[in-house]
């Protein structure tokens, strides 16, 4: 059976390329600069909080790690808000980033809460 764990570190993976496409579109717009930054940070910081979580050296380090990625997905889909917000970048995609960053913190959510019963 292959490693269930990897699915939502491949979709974090790709979540993250997404943002960082996203942001890197918009170039140095005046005054956008820092939530371009915001968004980059907090998008690709869930990825990397997961691969955390999986080289976690105890039950404890993993959920830690994943309720970082949690509280990351959730500060992007706000930053992900105030670009739909302000008309910045193509409106489908943010939309479409939003949807899937509400979905992974969904699932991380739910993945704190598994891990947590069984400690």
């Amino acid at each position: 059976m292959a490693d269930r764990s990897q699915d939502i570190r491949d979709r974090t993976f790709e979540f993250g390329c997404r943002i960082a496409r996203l942001a890197l579109s918009l170039g140095p717009k005046p005054g956008v600069r820092c939530l371009v930054d915001q968004l980059l940070k907090s998008g690709t910081a869930i990825g990397a909080n997961l691969e955390e979580a999986k080289a976690g050296s105890s039950r404890r380090d993993f959920i830690r790690y994943v309720e970082i990625a949690l509280r990351e997905s959730r500060e992007t889909v706000y930053w992900l808000r105030i670009y739909l917000a302000l008309h910045l970048g193509a409106a489908d995609e943010v939309q479409s980033l939003r949807d899937e960053g509400d979905q992974i913190a969904r699932i991380l959510g739910a993945i704190v809460v598994s891990a947590k019963k069984s400690l």
